[in-house]
């Protein structure tokens, strides 16, 4: 169930049934060679939507720009500023709990953005914190994120997909999600050297210097949409899993 394609009485009626919502968050930056530009916002989304099949939830809008300035060297890649995520997290979650939702579940595909996104969590429960007394007590509010390939088991699934060359950045797995949801968009490009350098960066102009095609120890070359959708397959089941465990926490 999408939150874009439900009418507001369908939200009201899933309100009573159920407080989660799914937000899927990531970024749109660079990904190498064949790698999509929209990668980070689209594999969080496409597991999420997989997930729903197999589980009843809302899944709400993307969050698709993040914090990415190290990659505005290349053609296509945006950013937002860190504090500019932390307001903007913070109005879609004022927002959501004031119809009564209490379980945002953050599904995270930007390795960049985990440290802002725990910032926002800070900012959001010492506002409530510091509120009067009486203001919203009775809401159990609860925020959680996890990046979608650290749901328990899929890491192992990668690894068997790709054991060489997956990377760290314009993974094989990655590119191989987006492919499995969108097989017309298959690039078949030649990387050299096949496996890409590994390092440390700072500024964008010292991620292209560094990172010339983009890749950050990676051979994307290897994704295909049938190794995608394995992948696909393990992160929705392990996501509904997590839901589960999510909506039953009580302390």
């Amino acid at each position: 169930m999408r939150l874009h394609l439900s009418t507001w009485p369908d939200i009201e009626a899933y309100l009573q049934k159920s407080k989660t919502i799914v937000i899927p968050i990531g970024s749109t930056e660079q990904h190498g060679p064949n790698g999509l530009v929209g990668t980070d916002a689209l594999c969080p989304e496409i597991i999420a939507e997989a997930a729903a099949k197999q589980r009843t939830f809302l899944i709400g809008p993307t969050f698709s720009v993040g914090v990415a300035q190290h990659h505005l060297g290349f053609p296509g890649s945006m950013t937002l500023r860190p504090t500019t995520v932390i307001a903007t997290m913070k109005d879609w979650t004022d927002s959501l709990t004031r119809h009564g939702f209490e379980r945002i579940f953050w599904l995270n595909g930007h390795g960049g953005n985990t440290a802002t996104i725990q910032a926002a969590f800070a900012e959001i429960y010492a506002e409530r914190s510091l509120r009067q007394a009486g203001h919203n007590e009775n809401m159990d509010l609860r925020l959680k994120a996890v990046n979608w390939w650290e749901l328990p088991g899929v890491m192992s699934v990668c690894t068997q997909q790709f054991p060489s060359g997956d990377g760290m950045h314009a993974t094989a797995s990655e590119v191989a999600v987006t492919y499995a949801a969108y097989p017309d968009q298959v690039r078949n490009v030649e990387m050299s050297p096949r496996i890409a350098p590994v390092g440390r960066f700072r500024d964008a102009d010292h991620y292209r210097k560094t990172f010339p095609d983009g890749r950050i120890g990676s051979d994307p070359s290897q994704a295909t949409p049938e190794k995608g959708q394995i992948i696909i397959d393990a992160a929705a089941k392990s996501l509904c899993h997590q839901l589960d465990l999510f909506e039953g926490e009580t302390e």
